[in-house]
C-alpha cells in the first residue's frame, strides 16, 4: 500500500507503484512513473513525464554532522525536477536543488542540496555530487566520479569514471584553510579522463583535455592537452575535437 498526502497534486496518467510515500504539497506532473518504494518528500516538484526508480528518495533534507564546517541553511527551497527526467533506483536527491529537463540521475547516485544542474545532463551510477555545485547543460559525468562541494562544471563537459575533485588543501586542519577553500572550475567543452584528481581551486580551460590518471596541481589553459603527475602540457587540442564545431552529439 502507498501513502499519498491529501495535499499532494498528482497529474493525469501517472503510474504509482507499491509502497510509495508522497508527502505534503508535492506536485507531480502528467504522465510520471513512480516505481515501488520511492519516497518523495514535502514540497518536491516533479515535472511531466519523469520516471522515478524504485527506492529513490527525492527532496531529502540535509542532516550534517555536528562537526561539519560545510553546512547549508535549514531553510531550503523544495527540490525541482524538470520535465522528462529519469531518476534511477536508490538515487538520493536533496532539497534545495534544481535539475533541468531530460536529465538522467542514475542508480545509486547522490546529489546534495543547493546544487543546480542544467538540461540534458547525465549523472552516472554511483556518482556523488556534493552541495553548492553547478553543472551546465549537456554535460556527462560517468560512473563513480566524485564532485566535491563548490565545484563549477560548465556546458558540454565530459567527466570520465572515477574522477575525483577536491576543495581543501589542508584536509580539515588549521583556520588557514578557510581562506583557500573551494572546488574546481571546469570550463565549457573540457574533457577529464578516468581516475584524474583535481586539487582545490583548479581552473580547467575551455576545450581542454586532461589525460587519464593525471593529477592536476595547477590550471589547464584553453584547448590544451595535459598529462601526468603532476600534469604537464603535451600538445594543443585539434579544432575538430572542439565541442563548438557542431559535430559533437548531444
Amino acid at each position: 500500500m502507498s501513502y499519498i498526502d491529501s495535499t499532494a497534486q498528482i497529474g493525469t496518467g501517472c503510474s504509482i507503484g507499491h509502497g510509495v510515500v508522497i508527502e505534503e504539497n508535492v506536485v507531480i506532473g502528467d504522465g510520471c512513473l513512480i516505481d515501488h518504494h520511492a519516497v518523495i518528500r514535502a514540497g518536491t516538484q516533479v515535472g511531466p513525464g519523469c520516471r522515478i526508480g524504485e527506492s529513490a528518495v527525492l527532496g531529502r533534507a540535509p542532516q550534517p554532522a555536528p562537526t561539519s564546517v560545510n553546512k547549508s541553511s535549514g531553510d531550503l527551497s523544495p527540490l525541482r525536477l524538470g520535465e522528462g527526467c529519469i531518476v534511477g533506483a536508490q538515487a538520493v536527491i536533496y532539497r534545495g536543488t534544481e535539475i533541468g529537463q531530460e536529465c538522467l540521475i542514475a542508480d545509486l547516485s547522490f546529489v546534495r542540496e543547493n546544487t543546480v544542474i542544467g538540461d540534458f545532463v547525465i549523472i552516472g551510477a554511483h556518482v556523488t555530487v556534493e552541495n553548492k555545485v553547478r553543472i551546465g547543460s549537456y554535460t556527462k559525468i560517468q560512473t563513480g566520479a566524485y564532485i566535491t562541494a563548490a565545484t563549477t562544471i560548465e556546458d558540454h563537459v565530459f567527466i570520465a569514471p572515477c574522477v575525483v575533485t577536491t576543495n581543501d588543501n589542508f584536509m580539515g586542519r588549521t583556520e588557514e584553510r578557510f581562506k583557500h577553500w573551494g572546488g574546481a572550475v571546469i570550463k565549457r567543452g573540457a574533457r577529464v579522463g578516468a581516475n584524474v584528481t583535481l586539487l582545490p581551486n583548479i581552473l580547467v580551460g575551455e576545450e581542454a583535455f586532461v589525460a587519464a590518471a593525471s593529477i592536476l596541481t595547477k590550471g589547464v589553459p584553453d584547448k590544451t592537452l595535459v598529462m601526468g603527475s603532476p600534469a604537464k602540457y603535451k600538445r594543443d587540442v585539434p579544432e575538430n575535437e572542439w565541442s563548438k564545431n557542431g559535430k559533437v552529439q548531444k
